[in-house]
């Protein structure tokens, strides 16, 4: 199980930069001992709004989960995915 305080932070986040939070979803899996892959899953209209001009706002999480992860000695990866319109 990944960390549950950074799957908090980034579903706040998220939810709070979109038109459709509801829509949100957070998964945190490990791909080593040391490393876990957030997948953060929104509307595909919402997509834009995460990513940012010139993807500053993801960039901003990532290195935002990634510095909360290497206080902990972990290492953070951050993959944002359209959630394919599998929601109402």
């Amino acid at each position: 199980m990944a960390e549950p305080q950074i799957e908090a932070f980034l579903r706040y986040t998220v939810e709070g930069l979109v038109d459709h939070p509801s829509a949100v979803t957070v998964s945190g899996r490990w791909e080593t001992v040391t490393r876990c892959c957030y997948r953060v899953e929104v509307h595909p209209e919402d997509v834009g709004k995460v990513i940012g001009k010139q993807g500053q706002t993801i960039t901003a999480l990532r290195n935002l989960i990634q510095s909360a992860a290497e206080r902990i000695g972990q290492e953070a990866v951050l993959d944002l995915v359209e959630d394919g319109g599998r929601r109402p």
